[in-house]
Order: structure tokens, then C-alpha cells, then sequence
């Protein structure tokens, strides 16, 4: 039944953290919150623990209702961006502390710290210091720490944020796995969409205090049901414009105009809402159904091996992203390919339309 928000809001003084939302998170499912800084997901993850109580509405957990409940109560594990760790314990010592806690047998406990310590590869690390250890060996122990007490609700708040690439990428491709047969439902708020689409499961996007769309990370991302929604899951920001539909044809300016994809052939003539994500926009054409632009660059960055185009296209300011190595100078004209068959067409009230 997973953990289950109704109706919930959350106040501090005269400012509104979380407004009015219901939201219900996938059981034994990987469930990411994605949304900038201040968009309400540490909020969300602590009204879900109980570290917080919500100002109105209600905490459901696997069916029961738990507004009230103190955290101690609740079978909950969290992990912070800023992990902790006991300084005076060893890592053995960290790890095991919650079933210490919660009166485990020492040969329980034993058993359990050497499992996880093994699948996070620990184990050589289990006689050491806090302060002995890389920034990615003490978020293992902290993770570890979590998963030790087999939680059937885990919290995971930007818990990679702060280590560097690599460890990020090998935790990244970890962590699914890690849950795969726990059965937990797993909550992960992060940032960067990439990050939500690597874990893949179910993502809630949020903004401003408010869950926008909930659903398959992956038709979510293909298909977001607005462009608030659209604009929290890009990352460079997604391309938008105005287009104007008349007949047959949807027009970005007067000499820049394609014939609609068969899909929106009826729809009706008017001013929409088109939005390009920036690797949809490339140097170079993917094939003979792109538009050609010519576009004015602002700035140019490449990136390991993609170029990244800011550019004026026609008074939009628009992002390319492009594989490869394409070097320009600010003020360049680039000639940049738009490919139609991946625009993302919204009504005037923001709503995606389906084909």
C-alpha cells in the first residue's frame, strides 16, 4: 500500500512550505520527488517520517494512518545529503547501532552488519573510524545504516549530492538493486532529472510547494502532462516557444513553419505552446524531416564530449545540445536542426496535448 499523503499542507508562520496535496508513492517501488532547491521535497520526505507533523491532511502508511505517530514508532529510515555518523564508533559500531537499539540478539546483529557491510563493500572497513574514511566510504556507512533495520518506508534525501563522479555513478546504479527484494518503499528527492531517469521506478515532479505529476519516471519524462511539469524534468532547461497552426502547418515565424505531424493534423487552428527539449536541437540535421534555423550564439560550451549552444532563434533564447565538438564564438550565426516529430505541443492553460 506504500505511504499515502491526503490532503496534506504544511505552514510555518505566514509562508506555505507544502500546499493542499494528495500523493500516493508506489509500494516496494523506487519513488524519486524531483524539483529544485525549495520546492518542497525535504518537507514532503520529513511529513513522511514524522519528523514533522503536517498543518492539515493525513499520513497513511501500508494502511494505517500515522499522522500522529512519532517517528521512534514508525519503521522508518532516513538518509540526509549531509550524512552522519557516530564519530566515537567504528563502522561496524554505526551500522549495527539500530538493532542494538531495537534489543537484536549480538548474533543478530553480527549477521546482519557483515550482509550489508559486504554488499556496500565495507567489510574491510568495519574496524575503522568515521574519520578514517573517504566522503563515499562514510555515505556507505550511513546508507548502511539505513538499510541495516530492513525499514519498510526508506527515505533517501539527495544522499549522493555530495560525492564526487564516480562514486555518484557506481551508488547511482547500486541503489535500485539494493531494494530490488526488500519490499521497502524507497522515496529519493533529488535535483537532476538524469538522476530520476537512472533509477527509473516513479517520479513525482514538484515546484513551489506543490506535486505537479505523479507517475512511470519514463512516461513522465516522454510525455509530461504540462509544461510546469516538463520544464521541472529537463536538464539544460527545455526550448519553448509560441506556434501558430494554420491549416496544415504549424508556423515558429513566418519563414520558419512545418507541416504537422500526422497525429496533430486536426487539430484546430490557434496559437500553442510548443516545447523542444534541448537535444532535440542539434548541429546538424538528424534527418530530412528537420527544420533549419539560424540562430544567434549567446554562449558555447562543450562538455566532455557535447557542445552545449545557447542562442537567439528568432528572439527565443533558446539551448542546443549536440554530440560532439562544435566550437563557436559568441555572436556566431549557428545553423541549428529542430526535429519536429519531437516537439511537445501544450494548450493555452499549459496542458499537454495527446495525440
Amino acid at each position: 500500500m506504500g505511504i499515502e499523503l491526503r490532503r496534506v499542507t504544511k505552514h510555518v508562520g505566514s509562508e506555505t512550505h507544502i500546499y493542499e496535496t494528495d500523493l500516493a508513492l508506489e509500494s516496494g517501488e523506487f519513488n524519486v520527488l524531483l524539483g529544485t532547491t525549495l520546492a518542497g521535497k525535504t518537507t514532503l520526505m520529513r511529513l513522511m517520517a514524522g519528523l514533522e507533523k503536517p498543518t492539515s491532511g493525513e499520513v497513511w502508511h501500508n494502511g494505517d494512518d500515522v499522522t500522529g505517530l512519532a517517528v521512534q514508532k514508525r519503521n522508518v529510515a532516513m538518509v540526509y545529503q549531509a550524512f552522519v555518523n557516530y564519530p566515537n564508533f567504528t563502522v561496524f559500531d554505526n551500522i549495527a547501532s539500530p538493532l542494538r537499539v531495537a534489543g537484536a540478539a549480538s548474533g543478530e546483529v553480527r549477521r546482519r552488519v557483515e550482509s550489508i557491510a559486504e554488499l556496500l563493500k565495507l567489510t574491510p572497513m568495519l574496524e575503522r573510524f568515521p574519520n578514517e574514511l573517504s566522503g563515499g566510504q562514510q555515505q556507505r556507512t550511513a546508507l548502511a545504516r539505513a538499510l541495516v533495520k530492513d525499514a519498510a518506508l526508506v527515505l533517501l534525501d539527495e544522499p549522493l549530492a555530495n560525492l564526487d563522479y564516480k562514486l555518484r555513478e557506481e551508488l547511482r546504479d547500486e541503489l535500485p538493486k539494493l531494494f530490488q527484494d526488500t519490499g521497502a518503499t524507497v522515496v529519493y528527492a533529488t535535483s537532476e532529472p538524469l538522476e530520476a531517469l537512472m533509477f527509473g521506478g516513479y517520479t513525482a515532479t514538484l515546484e513551489e510547494g506543490r506535486v505537479v505529476e505523479y507517475g512511470p519516471t519514463v512516461q513522465l519524462y516522454r510525455a509530461p502532462g504540462s509544461l510546469v511539469s516538463a520544464r521541472v524534468f529537463s536538464d539544460p532547461p527545455i526550448n519553448t516557444a509560441q506556434v501558430e497552426k494554420r491549416g496544415p502547418d504549424f508556423f515558429l515565424t513566418e519563414s520558419v513553419y512545418w507541416t504537422a505531424p500526422a497525429e496533430y493534423t486536426a487539430l484546430a487552428e490557434g496559437s500553442y505552446t510548443i516545447g523542444v527539449r534541448p537535444h532535440h536541437l542539434t548541429i546538424g540535421a538528424k534527418d530530412e524531416t528537420s527544420v533549419k534555423l539560424c540562430a544567434k550564439v549567446l554562449v558555447a560550451e562543450i562538455s566532455g564530449s557535447e557542445s552545449i549552444v545557447h542562442a537567439d532563434v528568432d528572439g527565443n533564447l533558446w539551448v542546443s545540445e549536440s554530440h560532439g565538438i562544435h566550437p563557436f564564438e559568441v555572436g556566431d550565426i549557428a545553423e541549428l536542426f529542430l526535429d519536429v516529430k519531437r516537439c511537445l505541443y501544450f494548450d493555452h492553460e499549459g496542458s499537454l496535448i495527446k495525440p
